[in-house]
């Protein structure tokens, strides 16, 4: 299985920020160093540093490289914070490792299936023409640092037609349904979503974030009165970073190394 990049800092219990699309561990510069323990961020497959092999790049295929990642830096009693797709990647890992995992926290991340209704007109009408037969919009980096554009293609549009939006696709939606069943039935790890005043491409609305709430055993949700997008590590890491800091803390992490 070949081996994700990856950046590194400080020691103790293993906190793992996992990135979504069209990002990279570059997403988590600026959080990492306020953050407790020892701060991973894995590039996922296809992107960022990580390898470039010849595959579809599923859900499957990230699920699967990230947990030969794990395994191989034996980590355990983790911390996963996760943003976008690596919040969906985050839960699914925790679903399938219960035992291995200290907490999970969230922003602006893939958390449950959800109607076409349900999602923002405007990115609706954007996902609806990726998934009949669109490319990836290059608009979706228009704002953000030129490091994401390291990663090609493939990804990015693979990541894109994946959102499991109108009950397709169903691979995907069964991925998030069993994860959201996990979620929902462990009240012993505690949970976290963090979301910030709607900027104009905000994934997460009210009414998924009230959902999450009902839905999701043990889970604080924090609203920050900062404005952000959907790239909350991007727009308002020093919020982000104060607030997963203060939230650790609360659950026996000490001091950043």
């Amino acid at each position: 299985m070949t081996q994700l990049a990856y950046r590194s800092s400080g020691t103790g219990a293993p906190v793992v920020l996992l990135h979504g699309n069209p990002t990279s561990s570059y997403l988590w510069r600026n959080v990492m160093p306020s953050l407790p323990g020892w701060r991973l961020a894995p590039d996922l497959i296809g992107m960022g540093g990580s390898p470039r092999p010849d595959i579809a790049y599923t859900f499957e295929d990230h699920a699967r490289h990230l947990d030969s990642w794990f395994d191989a830096l034996e980590l355990d009693d983790v911390v996963l914070i996760g943003h976008d797709w690596g919040g969906a990647l985050a839960a699914d890992w925790a679903s399938r490792h219960p035992a291995r995992v200290r907490a999970l926290a969230f922003t602006e991340a893939v958390l449950k299936p959800m109607t076409w209704e349900e999602f923002p007109p405007a990115g609706a009408e954007v996902f609806r023409a990726i998934k009949s037969a669109g490319e990836f919009p290059a608009e979706f980096l228009s704002g953000l640092p030129p490091e994401y554009a390291t990663t090609f293609d493939r990804p990015l549009l693979q990541w894109a037609r994946s959102m499991p939006l109108g009950g397709s696709p169903t691979s995907v939606v069964a991925r998030i349904e069993a994860f959201g069943r996990w979620l929902g039935s462990s009240p012993s790890v505690p949970k976290l979503l963090v979301t910030f005043e709607p900027g104009f491409d905000t994934m997460l609305t009210p009414p998924v974030v009230a959902w999450c709430a009902a839905n999701f055993a043990a889970l604080e949700v924090v609203r920050r009165p900062e404005r952000a997008g959907h790239h909350t590590p991007e727009d308002q890491p020093a919020a982000l970073a104060e607030t997963l800091a203060s939230w650790l803390s609360r659950w026996g992490f000490g001091a950043s190394a």
